[in-house]
């Protein structure tokens, strides 16, 4: 791992979501035309070199601080001239603000420490302005004709120790306090990273707290109404409780009250507040089970023991068979559920961020339900509202991520936009959104996805790697692998993970069927493929044409055909020539494009 000792300057765009909410095609060009025009020339000239470009925001090297500050006062410079012809509501205006520390090399990206922080002292600059480190301000306040204005420590998201900041005072500005003649002297630590794992199960995120047992969330399994009838009326909804007060209690990131203690509520009014108060817990979980013929349902719920109010809820309703068997699947699967939730802030410790990632829960779950291209549309929509909401949490930038991905996966892309061009957008969306949570295995997740769309094999597998490492019980991330296994043909692995992921999540999402109806397509079982396409409680028009894909083995041509038109429907266009562009780069499986090609020409798709 080689490390150096570099200036880095990040700049992003305000305001972006609402630039791109009026006019999405002309704003992304002008951010175009400004990043070839102004900044790419102004950072070559300055001898530095940009290395990762996120779609609202951009991250450049230079050896010498003295070239990062010069190279972003003539930034700004150039901005405000070119804003001087331009209407208020279409401007481009950025904040810029640079480090200089230590960085990770890593071919052409950089990562750390001094990266990191001049991504936070960019959140601290005005809009049009500049904001650098004290280590910046101390190198060049004495080469350089500028003035620098303290702003104090500064704590931001994601980094351990204060950041003492200082503004760039600009030709046209007035220092906000008294200038002082020398930065103070003082010492910062690296950054620590509080780790933001998410998992998206079920249209949740995950949020891991320190691991220090003070800081941890509390929460109390409160026993469980039973409403069945019979002899074992009690037993069995205490069962429940205590298996998932065993659950939880094997996570190391919250804290579990005993039962003895969370017990003594049986058959009182739950108050949350005041139980929370008495156990010292954050959260309750309270809830109920009843045994119906040959039918199990369990409810449960989720409050936060500050306020009472309702931060989850759900019903699981199971034939019995095997009535253990089943009650450990809800048992486990509820634990998870409930793990998850536990460890989102509350809503009273970071207002803007729970907006953020309301709205991109709300996307997600919308694309889940309508998954067509008027779905991506609305998780676009939704994600710039997240970017709006807060621009510094990563919420926005995975959902946007994830709609360019998917219309360069499913044709669903605009006219302006080709696959390429999504793959590029979806790209800087994903690595905005890793720079920002550097452990959200999410992010990871999609930018792992992009890689495999884009061919990026090896980049793709390194990245999954890096995901399930952050979140290794994250059954999403294990199926989405399978992409990336079944296009090289580790077929059987694939299976495996869909299977593993499958356990994990008892009452797991439709996609994983059609997951496993494409590797159960590769291996020529077709019978099988169908099978587990038809468990799927609605097949989505992108699915459509896996469906068609299966048919056409089984050598159904009529309902090949009428699959092909669903998933045309949605995706007019599709050819066979386009299929064998998107697809020869990628699909290396030995034989796999042409068995598909041979198949969708027998569905009816036009060469």
């Amino acid at each position: 791992m080689d490390r150096k000792l570099a200036a880095i300057l990040a700049a992003d765009v305000v305001g972006y979501s609402t630039l791109m909410e009026r006019d999405e095609a002309g704003t992304f060009e002008r951010l175009r035309a400004g990043r070839k025009d102004l900044f790419e020339p102004e950072i070559a000239r300055h001898h530095g070199q940009i290395f990762k470009l996120m779609g609202d925001g951009m991250l450049a090297e230079f050896g010498s601080v003295v070239d990062a500050v010069e190279c972003a006062v003539s930034l700004q410079r150039g901005l405000a001239e070119r804003n001087a012809a331009v209407p208020e509501d279409q401007r481009i205006r950025v904040r810029i603000g640079i480090n200089l520390g230590e960085v990770i090399v890593e071919g052409e990206d950089r990562y750390g420490e001094g990266v990191n922080v001049a991504a936070r002292l960019q959140q601290l600059a005005d809009p049009g302005g500049i904001c650098v480190s004290a280590k910046v301000a101390r190198e060049v306040e004495r080469k350089l004709a500028f003035g620098f204005e303290p702003m104090g420590e500064q704590k931001v998201k994601n980094i351990a120790e204060p950041v003492q900041a200082f503004r760039v005072i600009l030709e046209g500005q007035a220092p906000r306090q008294p200038a002082r003649s020398s930065p103070p002297r003082w010492v910062w630590a690296g950054a620590a990273v509080l780790a933001l794992i998410l998992v998206l199960a079920g249209t949740t995120w995950r949020f891991w707290p320190s691991a220090t047992v003070s800081d941890m969330p509390r929460i109390a399994v409160l026993p469980f109404d039973d409403m069945s009838a019979g002899a074992d009326q009690g037993y069995l909804s205490d069962a429940v409780a205590e298996g998932i007060i065993t659950e939880l209690s094997r996570s190391k990131t919250y804290a579990v009250i005993a039962r003895n203690s969370s017990f003594r509520y049986r058959d009182k009014p739950t108050d949350a507040r005041q139980i929370g108060d008495e156990l010292g817990v954050d959260y309750l979980l309270e809830g109920s089970q009843q045994k119906v013929g040959d039918r199990l349902k369990v409810t449960a719920q989720l409050l936060n023991a500050h306020d009472g109010s309702h931060l989850w809820a759900n019903t699981y309703n199971r034939e019995i068979g095997d009535l253990f068997v089943v009650q450990e699947e809800i048992i486990r699967t509820l634990a998870d559920r409930v793990g998850q939730r536990i460890q989102r802030p509350l809503p009273k410790s970071d207002a803007a961020q729970v907006s953020a990632l309301h709205y991109h829960l709300m996307g997600i779950a919308e694309m889940r339900s309508d998954f067509t291209a008027a779905g991506n549309q609305l998780l676009r929509q939704l994600s710039l509202k997240a970017i709006e909401a807060d621009s510094n949490a990563q919420f926005g930038y995975i959902g946007l991520a994830w709609s360019y991905r998917n219309d360069a996966t499913f044709g669903w892309h605009e006219q302006e936009h080709n696959r390429d061009e999504a793959l590029k957008r979806a790209a800087e969306y994903a690595d905005k959104a890793i720079l920002l949570a550097p452990d959200d295995a999410e992010a990871h997740h999609v930018r792992a996805r992009i890689h495999t769309e884009a061919g990026e094999i090896e980049q793709a597998l390194a990245r999954y790697d890096q995901a399930m490492a952050l979140n290794p019980s994250d059954p999403n991330i294990l199926v989405g692998s399978t992409d990336t296994l079944l296009y090289i043909g580790r077929t059987d692995e694939a299976i495996d993970r869909i299977k593993q992921a499958k356990g994990i999540d008892p009452f797991h999402p439709d996609y994983f069927h059609w997951q496993m109806g494409w590797a159960l397509w590769e291996k020529n079982d077709c019978g099988a493929a169908l099978a587990a396409m038809r468990k799927m409680s609605r097949i989505p028009s992108g699915a459509h044409r896996m469906l068609a894909g299966i048919h056409a083995c089984l050598g159904n041509e009529r309902e090949a055909r009428e699959a092909l038109a669903v998933f045309l429907k949605d995706s007019p266009g599709q050819s066979i020539s386009k299929e064998r562009r998107e697809w020869e780069k990628i699909w290396t499986a030995p034989g796999s494009l042409e068995r598909w090609i041979e198949h969708m020409r027998f569905a009816g798709l036009p060469e």
